[in-house]
């Protein structure tokens, strides 16, 4: 019972520090989310949205019309194509009213408008978290907003975010240039990709990180790869993110991880088994644990696919048997004797 408890701690503390679980990580985007939240705006009109029109006291004008592809709309006994996208529903609204007025219509017109369905500001969220979704931006959003709204992230979720962005002006607003605290790639001549760190995002402090999002973004949480504990030196064999939000595994994560060492263990015997990404070939890295445990050694980062072999040792199970099998027979000459 003891050595399961002691497995369970291992599980979640390595060093005193503690590992954040899912739910952890998910409440902490939430409360950041909410703090970052601005305030309600107009969100330009864009192609595709539908537009519900009202002209006061006078009903025959009041009508639904949906923005063009080429970003205009069509108005009765207007000549020509009214331009609406990119203007804010307040700066269409005036700009209907004096389109009213110059065509002799309505000689003081109240025009009021609002967007009542929303096609042209879709933001894309795929990848590892917890609802893959197309958001619809109707206000300045930034990126814990976004990852928010779709439930935070997953279990297996690798340690960058990474955004992939428009970059003609006419478009879409460009990403922050001036932001030297995310990495801007242009991948190419109309697009650039973001990488953050997701560390940087939830732990720095740092609102810099927390960059607004756009219409026409993909934000994109790529999932990590796994990393192998087996052995019989360990406690539950299995698989484990090499990402644990945001965090690199090491070889003393990947133990605790696994619910620590069993007591057969022989620590400074294991092995990583890593293949060569150049021969394919497996290599041999031996790992003394129980130095890294008492700082004598460097703690070892681990790549996707390793495989952390911890063999077991046969005095230690023998002198156990030994041991086991003297407190059953101490055991059954009590109760025999009724003590």
């Amino acid at each position: 019972m003891l050595l399961a408890v002691f497995f369970l701690a291992a599980a979640q503390t390595v060093y005193g520090q503690q590992i954040e679980t899912p739910q952890q990580t998910n409440a902490k985007i939430q409360q950041l989310a909410t703090l970052a939240r601005g305030r309600p705006v107009d969100t330009p009109i864009g192609a595709g949205d539908l537009l519900h029109i009202d002209v006061f006291d006078v009903p025959e004008l009041t009508r639904e019309v949906r923005v063009s592809e080429s970003g205009d709309i069509g108005y009765p006994l207007v000549p020509g194509k009214i331009p609406a996208a990119g203007l804010t529903p307040f700066q269409l609204q005036a700009k209907l009213e004096q389109l009213l007025i110059e065509n002799g219509l309505v000689s003081h017109p109240q025009v009021s408008i609002f967007v009542k369905e929303q096609v042209s500001q879709p933001v894309s969220l795929v990848g590892a978290v917890g609802h893959p979704m197309v958001y619809q931006i109707i206000r300045p959003t930034t990126l814990l907003e976004l990852l928010a709204q779709a439930g935070g992230i997953a279990d297996d979720a690798g340690n960058v975010v990474m955004i992939t962005r428009h970059t003609n002006p006419g478009m879409v607003p460009v990403a922050a240039k001036d932001n030297a605290d995310v990495s801007i790639d242009q991948t190419s001549p109309d697009s650039e990709t973001i990488t953050i760190r997701l560390r940087d995002l939830l732990e720095s402090g740092n609102a810099a990180f927390d960059i607004p999002v756009y219409g026409g973004d993909v934000i994109s949480v790529p999932r990590a790869g796994i990393v192998y504990v087996t052995g019989a030196g360990i406690a539950q064999p299995g698989g484990y993110v090499v990402q644990s939000r945001g965090e690199q595994v090491t070889v003393l994560k990947a133990v605790a991880l696994a619910h620590g060492l069993t007591w057969f263990a022989k620590a400074d015997a294991a092995v990583i088994l890593r293949s060569d990404p150049v021969t394919g070939k497996k290599d041999t890295i031996p790992v003394h644990i129980k130095k890294i445990e008492n700082r004598k050694a460097d703690d070892v980062p681990m790549n996707s696919n390793d495989i952390l072999y911890v063999p077991d040792s046969a005095g230690k199970k023998a002198l156990a048997r030994g041991t086991e099998v003297a407190i059953g027979v101490t055991t059954g000459l009590l109760i025999y004797r009724g003590i």
